[in-house]
């Protein structure tokens, strides 16, 4: 059976083509343990949408959404006296909690690991054995999980989609000047209407030298900008679009088009109530209201806020088993591709949407809130 669309809302497809790259070893180890069935190929593609129209159409109207973050302990006493060290990684970014396997965590340690997210950005775990089905079913307890139309998943479990590099230089070529990967900073989702909350990659296989990724604290970014520039961008709107182009149905020949949405460029954290700076290089377009020239003035200068601050920043070094859980609601991130392509790279992510995206005025910064802000 050929594959189909994720959504019938999907009327006119393009079909995928057949991959026939070799798994690495201890990736496939991990699938045939979870029961994944590999006898038709590997990975599994959706067929792809062609037009605009119809993936605007995707998941386009009001969810709920309710943090389990905001009904957590917060002195997160279930999730920290359970783990065997709980250690933060920088000052403002980051989190590595020893000892625990994410597949068994309780209700109440699913509340408290979502409000620590929620305040240090990322959080890890390592050497965790965990399925891509009981991947998908923690990120369940965090929001919807994102189905997306065209990148590749893994057989049988919707909405785990495959992270291999090797894959993606089979369509797109990387060299040293032009790495490959997902080697920019971004955010994951801003297209949504309702964009990403927490997301999940677990990485099975990764070169011994290399291949880390790197967050940046969209907290601590706002809280770089001078109190007078903050009331400029506070309140203001801008344009975000999706990492994939569709054709306009309406005029086919006009080429590529992206998804576009408007969403705050300063949010809050339902959670935490904190303030957060939310741009990225790669998929926010325009400021709304402003001429393009002084948008991306405004725009160039809060990139290199988030980019070149390097104390609000956290390189993470992998190892095999290790499961990284992130908030794009307050980052964003970048994989290095210094490996070169030289060894394999594999993994599994979940996603799960969030709320629709909100500013509030009085909000304080995460320094207000914890009283670090006394000299500002």
């Amino acid at each position: 059976m050929a594959p189909m669309a994720i959504d019938p809302v999907i009327v006119d497809v393009v079909q995928p083509k057949k991959d026939t790259l070799n798994l690495p070893v201890e990736s496939r180890k991990r699938l045939e343990k979870a029961g994944i069935d590999l006898s038709n190929g590997y990975p599994y593609r959706p067929a792809k949408p062609l037009y605009l129209q119809d993936v605007q159409k995707i998941r386009d109207t009001y969810r709920e959404h309710i943090d389990p973050g905001a009904r957590a302990d917060r002195s997160k006493n279930a999730l920290f006296s359970a783990a065997e060290k709980v250690i933060d990684l920088t000052a403002h970014i980051g989190t590595e909690i020893v000892g625990l396997q994410l597949k068994d965590l309780t209700d109440e340690q699913k509340d408290e690991l979502g409000l620590l997210i929620a305040e240090r950005s990322v959080v890890f775990f390592r050497d965790q054995n965990i399925s891509p089905q009981q991947q998908k079913s923690l990120g369940e307890w965090y929001g919807e999980i994102e189905v997306h139309p065209q990148v590749p998943q893994v057989p049988g479990v919707s909405g785990v989609t495959v992270i291999w590099p090797d894959l993606q230089a089979t369509e797109n070529k990387a060299n040293f000047r032009n790495p490959g990967g997902a080697s920019r900073w971004h955010t994951d989702l801003v297209h949504e209407r309702q964009p990403a909350g927490v997301t999940h990659l677990h990485n099975d296989t990764v070169p011994t030298i290399g291949g880390d990724t790197l967050w940046a604290s969209g907290y601590s970014a706002y809280e770089k900008l001078s109190p007078d520039f903050r009331k400029i961008i506070d309140g203001k709107k801008a344009v975000y679009r999706s990492a994939h182009p569709y054709l306009d149905r309406e005029n086919p020949t006009a080429g590529a088009k992206y998804l576009e949405r408007i969403h705050p460029l300063v949010r809050v954290h339902p959670a935490t109530g904190w303030k957060a700076l939310w741009v990225n290089r790669a998929m926010t377009v325009k400021i709304v209201g402003l001429d393009k020239a002084e948008s991306d003035l405004i725009l160039g200068y809060l990139y290199d806020v988030f980019e070149k601050n390097i104390d609000i920043q956290l390189r993470f070094r992998w190892t095999p088993r290790t499961s990284a859980l992130w908030d794009n609601r307050i980052t964003i991130h970048n994989a290095s591709w210094d490996y070169e392509g030289t060894q394999p790279r594999h993994g599994t992510r979940v996603t799960a949407l969030a709320e629709v995206p909100f500013f509030t005025q009085d909000a304080p910064t995460r320094r207000q809130a914890l009283g670090l802000a006394n000299d500002e």
